[in-house]
């Protein structure tokens, strides 16, 4: 006999498309005004079969439905890390794919529909019931007709949340965008193209852009080069460089039309230490070249007196567009302690040519902040604590693959241990946070596309969710469940903050940690879905006593 089920549960489970599940279900979800809530319903039928869903609602017109889609994955997670769902090759839920009111069931597994509310301003505070009916819908098979129904209340909290104070930077590979559509850089279309992805970005809570002054010189192996995507126009004639603004100027009006407020240059020297040039393209006598990459040295006198020509001029154009204390410049990123010696020269280097503009750069040796070669390090979740120990006036933190223990966004993590991180940048009071993959759809790198949708680990070189956030659909960019679930932390950061204005920090920490018998830190946190939906609950209840 023909059979169909249903069930409502958080955005917090992973529907794997198995015969079995195991998934809290809920009745109710809860947002505040200028919030992003989600929930899903799962399905599963004993055939093949499409099915037709229907959604009656005082919210309707503000509800979003997506199918949550399937990626192959070889690394989802780390196999020693005691705290994942599973380190197993396998299909793993994670695109969310645009739906329209038809999808298809797999034969007995179980697959989900990811539902979102943007709640508006200017919407009462109050219950909405949301009600979603399935059917079958006749395709070549008709089967025993069904109809099931789910039923949900939305509650619109009396508040609104605050605007976000962290500095969130998701590094925006300009390049990927150009390769993967097959477009020439800095034609009208990669413009249109660049434009969706900074409108997704702020969406999703990340207020500042990498911006290639010259091919970000990431992940990219000795002796080898990324696709040339660089904003300067430079002309060299009679020992004196020539530059051209014009398109940075473009990038920054655009970047602030989307709602970018915080800018961070590419980096002046290559990564890993500092020891050669970023790939610099220079017109001399009508011919354009690469001037600048790996065949010129750091402390090439070359590159000195290229350095001390464009500075002046680049942070004139900075202050032109009102940049001061919204740009930041780069050395090296992840520099270790054998590149002390190399990493110093570059400092010194840059730093006076930079001027009051600050300089921050991914590093997690403590070595390098005591020799003052870097004011603003960022440290990576590993070794926050041992930074916490420092003076440091503005606290900034990363991750990239990921650790044991600490959180991270790997396919085969929790998506609680994605969403606490949110929770723990209120505790530790972190200014901003930094990670380098919100679209590096190459290889480590950089020796070769990839298609994102079929390879998910940057070449078996990254577990799951480790290098991009977003895939690339056809204008634009899809989401992700990892990327929503990290964004949902941010807001819960929101609401703590906006707390702590009422009722004062400690007795915010105090409500975090009700009912559990030791202090959250980097490495020791609820791994529950449910403790993170019920902190939530108790920062609202609080919240809408002080509002109502």
């Amino acid at each position: 006999m023909f059979s169909f089920e249903s069930c409502i549960v958080s955005s917090l489970e992973k529907i794997f498309c198995r015969s079995g599940i195991d998934a809290n279900q809920i009745t109710r979800i809860a947002g505040a005004h200028g919030e992003l809530i989600a929930f899903q319903v799962a399905c599963r039928a004993e055939e093949s079969v499409w099915v037709e869903f229907n959604i009656e609602s005082p919210l309707a017109s503000l509800i979003q439905v997506r199918e949550v889609g399937l990626v192959p994955c070889e690394m989802p997670a780390h196999p020693d890390d005691p705290n994942i769902l599973s380190c197993e090759a396998g299909l793993y839920p994670d695109p969310l794919y645009p739906l329209g009111k038809i999808f298809k069931l797999s034969r007995r597994n179980w697959h989900s529909l990811w539902i979102s509310i943007r709640i508006p301003e200017n919407i009462p505070a109050g219950e909405y019931p949301v009600r979603i009916s399935f059917s079958q819908h006749d395709m070549q098979y008709c089967y025993e007709p069904f109809n099931d129904v789910q039923t949900l209340n939305v509650e619109i909290l009396p508040f609104s949340l605050p605007e976000q104070t962290l500095i969130h930077t998701e590094w925006f590979h300009t390049d990927c965008v150009m390769t993967h559509y097959h477009q020439e850089c800095w034609s009208e279309r990669h413009w249109t193209l660049i434009e969706s992805y900074l409108k997704n970005m702020v969406e999703h809570g990340i207020n500042m852009l990498l911006t290639p002054l010259w091919t970000v010189p990431l992940d990219t192996a000795e002796g080898h080069e990324r696709p040339t995507v660089q904003l300067l126009d430079i002309e060299y004639k009679d020992g004196i460089y020539h530059f051209d603004f014009s398109r940075l100027h473009r990038w920054v009006a655009m970047a602030q039309k989307c709602g970018i407020k915080y800018f961070e240059m590419s980096h002046a020297f290559t990564q890993w230490g500092a020891k050669s040039t970023p790939k610099i393209m220079v017109k001399e006598n009508g011919v354009t070249q690469r001037w600048f990459d790996w065949h010129v040295s750091a402390d090439a006198p070359a590159y000195r007196d290229f350095l001390e020509q464009l500075m002046p001029q680049l942070l004139e154009e900075l202050r032109k567009l009102k940049l001061q204390g919204y740009c930041y410049f780069h050395v090296s990123d992840e520099p270790n302690p054998k590149h002390l010696n190399s990493y110093a020269r570059a400092v010194t280097l840059l730093r006076p040519l930079v001027e009051d503009f600050p300089i921050i750069d991914a590093l997690s040796d403590l070595e390098f902040y005591h020799l003052g070669l870097v004011e603003t390090p960022v440290p990576n979740t590993e070794k926050v604590d041992l930074f916490m120990q420092e003076n440091i006036s503005q606290r900034w933190v990363y991750y990239c693959g990921g650790w044991k223990e600490v959180p991270n966004r790997q396919f085969g993590m929790p998506s609680s241990r994605n969403r606490i991180f949110g929770t723990i940048l209120y505790l530790y009071n972190l200014d901003a946070f930094l990670n380098w993959g919100y679209n590096f759809w190459y290889k480590q790198f950089s020796l070769g596309y990839l298609d994102p949708f079929k390879d998910t680990c940057a070449g078996r070189s990254f577990c799951g969710g480790g290098s991009f956030m977003v895939y690339p659909g056809e204008n634009g960019p899809i989401d992700s469940i990892h990327y929503e679930v990290f964004h949902e932390g941010l807001q819960d950061l929101r609401a703590l903050e906006l707390l702590e204005s009422h009722i004062g920090r400690s007795n915010v920490e105090a409500l975090i940690h009700e009912g559990l018998q030791y202090r959250i830190n980097i490495r020791h946190y609820p791994l529950d879905s449910k403790w993170i939906l019920s902190m939530r609950e108790r920062v609202n209840a609080k919240l809408s006593e002080i509002f109502n």
